[in-house]
């Protein structure tokens, strides 16, 4: 069977019209073949996708977990105990705060340019 739509009904059609198909083996017919294109676009899709995946850097979901199962038999990881949230810091109380001085700046020297 082709694979252009069009060019495939139009050859179906004529065979109904000329009798040498009935509706229900053109209706399996044309199931058929809608499922072959779906699975030939599904794998060219699948193709394309690890192409550009390969091209970006990414690793496959599979080869990470077996990466991850090679280095835990080699090192196990030990359950570490559950981590304790650290209480919130204090902030400095306005008293505190009213205590702090700044220091200023010194007054810049004047230059003492006296004219003769």
């Amino acid at each position: 069977m082709s694979n252009d739509l069009f060019s495939s009904l139009k050859t179906y059609l004529t065979k109904l019209s000329d009798g040498e198909k009935t509706p229900q083996e053109v209706a399996a017919a044309l199931n058929a073949w809608a499922r072959e294109s779906a699975d030939s676009l599904k794998a060219k899709i699948h193709d394309e996708v690890e192409a550009t995946v390969l091209k970006m850097g990414f690793v496959k979901r599979e080869e990470f977990e077996r990466l991850l199962a090679r280095v835990d038999a080699i090192a196990p990881v030990k359950k570490a105990a559950p981590v304790k949230k650290a209480a919130p810091a204090k902030k400095k109380s306005a008293a505190k705060k009213a205590t702090t001085v700044k220091k200023k700046a010194a007054p810049a020297k004047k230059k003492s340019g006296a004219k003769k």
